[in-house]
């Protein structure tokens, strides 16, 4: 038996994310059918991490379903582990930065209107913590060049400068009118829907249930089950030393 795959959502206020986190999920089994692959949020939406958690036997990998380091991977993750005594848990990576989300990304500003040339916006929730704002300026550094090096601009919509509005601004006054604003959130939400309004050119849908995101949940629980593999071999070899 595979260690239980729960997929970590933020979660939020808008009706829209739960059912865009459950077709991620769906697109997730498709592509590994005989995996168990759960579902548990941080906070606002049900069912809740230890909710899951408590439900689960055996082992089991969080993946959090978030694009970059920050309290909820660094803190949140740990804490709620660690009250599961019960299981075995494993912590993947957080989806980004990574090629995948960037292919999802690229695709997602395609389907906006975005054509070549055109400056982008990329918008993310923000953080105090200074690694997730670098994962953001590597995010954007890698869609920068998946675009064909036009300019990138990471801004927030909390928490961290620049805002969405004034990388926009910042852009135009470089000569780089009516950016496009690409949504650096897995699901919609309050977040999004405010990147998205403050737009003046084309603005993309969040990646959602994108089939690259779908590659790249399994693509951090492979990595985390391959990480706690090299650790085990380590442990052997010491062991018989």
């Amino acid at each position: 038996m595979h260690p239980t795959l729960v997929a970590v959502a933020h979660g939020s206020r808008d009706p829209r994310a739960p059912h865009t986190v459950l077709a991620l999920l769906e697109r997730v089994r498709e592509l590994r059918p005989r995996l168990d692959v759960r579902l548990g949020h941080i906070e606002l939406n049900r069912p809740l991490l230890a909710d899951t958690l408590r439900d689960t036997t055996g082992e089991a990998v969080l993946v959090p379903l978030l694009l970059g380091r920050g309290t909820h991977v660094k803190r949140d993750l740990p804490a709620a582990a660690a009250r599961a005594g019960h299981l075995r848990i494993r912590t993947a990576a957080p989806l980004g930065p990574h090629p995948l989300l960037v292919e999802a990304l690229f695709e997602r500003l395609l389907e906006a209107g975005w054509t070549p040339g055109r400056a982008v916006v990329l918008a993310a929730a923000g953080s105090l913590d200074p690694d997730s704002a670098a994962d953001t300026r590597r995010g954007a550094e890698l869609l920068s060049e998946r675009l064909g090096g036009v300019p990138v601009v990471p801004a927030y919509a909390s928490a961290a400068a620049p805002s969405v509005p004034d990388a926009i601004r910042a852009l135009a006054a470089r000569g780089h009118h009516r950016p496009a604003v690409a949504s650096y959130f897995a699901a919609p939400g309050r977040f999004a829907s405010a990147s998205a309004a403050a737009a003046t050119g084309p603005a993309a849908a969040p990646l959602g249930a994108h089939p690259a995101l779908a590659r790249l949940v399994l693509r951090r629980y492979d990595e985390a089950l391959a990480r706690h593999g090299e650790h085990g071999a380590q442990e052997r070899e010491l062991a018989t030393a």
